[in-house]
Formats: structure tokens, sequence, C-alpha cells
């Protein structure tokens, strides 16, 4: 929800520093792959108790989830480095809930269960209509620029890292983070159904 009205604040000093570390030979792909497992050791940093390393190794992975699209941007977007940028936030996404579970079965297994379903739910709304916008020549600029189309929802990545980094902060309310959160995504999962329909109905196809 919240991920268009910040991206005109955050993509201009991202965009700088992307050009910048263009200039000195760095790769989209490398700080992809290297965001990715800073995100994988937040996960295992929670998952053992350490909640408060996960909460900077979370913010660390997103910032290099941001720094990754600037500097394709100021290089060349790719469609490699597109697949691996939505891949592997997915991965991420499943694995800190997950390592909440780990942490404490008993009191947060039932939770991250049901926050995953609404996570599996948005995910596959988003990601089936982004290949028949494909199929369908749609496109949209209103996330920012994608190497896909990207249905806006109630529930989005800054929404989403905001959870993670309060969950980190305070785990005792995981459960209640949660499900409430779940709750937000299945209705987000639900307006992007309704949203695609429209759209694919007004193709004709």
């Amino acid at each position: 929800m919240f991920d268009a009205c910040l991206r005109p604040l955050i993509d201009p000093p991202l965009n700088r520093l992307g050009q910048y570390l263009a200039g000195t030979g760095l790769k989209a792909n490398s700080v992809t792959l290297a965001g990715f497992a800073i995100g994988m050791a937040a996960a295992v940093a929670i998952a053992t108790g350490y909640t408060l390393v996960g909460f900077f190794l979370i913010a660390v992975n997103r910032f290099a989830d941001g720094l990754d699209g600037a500097l394709a941007r100021a290089t060349a977007k790719t469609d490699l480095g597109g697949y691996l940028d939505i891949t592997l936030d997915f991965f991420f996404y499943s694995a800190i809930p997950l390592a909440f579970a780990l942490q404490d079965p008993a009191s947060n297994a039932l939770a991250a269960v049901a926050l995953l379903a609404s996570f599996y739910a948005n995910g596959s709304a988003f990601l089936a209509f982004a290949i028949m916008a494909e199929k369908n020549k749609l496109t949209t600029d209103a996330q920012g620029a994608k190497s896909l189309y990207y249905i806006g929802g109630l529930a989005e990545g800054t929404e989403t890292i905001a959870l993670f980094l309060l969950m980190a902060l305070m785990p005792d309310w995981f459960p209640v983070l949660a499900y409430g959160f779940a709750a937000v995504c299945f209705l987000s999962a639900g307006a992007r159904v309704l949203i695609g329909v429209r759209a694919l109905r007004q193709t004709g196809r």
C-alpha cells in the first residue's frame, strides 16, 4: 500500500548510489545474492533466539534489495536479474516466519502457518497475473520500474518489512502480529484477484 508513496523518496538517493557503484564494476546480481545470504542469516539468527541481530540483518537485506535495482537501472536490466530478485525475495519472505516457528514451535508454529498461507495466496495472485499481463503486453510503472507487471495491494513490501522488523523487536508478540497481518494479506490477495480479473476482461481475451 505504501510502496508507491515511498518510491519518490527512496529511489533518488538509491539511484545516485547505484550509479556510483556501477562505476566500480559492482554487479546487480552480486548484490542480490549477497542480500539473500544476509536474509538467510537473519532467519538463522531469529531461529536461534538472536532476534535483535535478526532485526539488523533484515534491514541490511532490504537495503540490498533496493540497491540491486538501482544498480540494474544504472547499467542494464536483465531477465536473469529480475528473476533472481523476485525469486529470492519470496524465499526470504518465507524464511522469516519459519524462523519464528522454529524459535518457539509451541507458541508460534500455527501463527506462522497462517502467515505463510496468506503469503502463498498473495504471491499466487501476484505472479499469475504477471504471466497473463506479459502475454497481453500490459505494463505499469505505478510501483516503480519492475521486471514484471506489479499489482499493488494492501500488503506489499513496505508493510511486510515493517512487520518483520516489529516481530524481531517484539518476538513475544509474533502470534498476534502474524495473525493480524495474515488477515490483511488475505484481503490483499482477494483485491488483487479482482483487479486482475477486471484487467484481463478488458483485454477481451
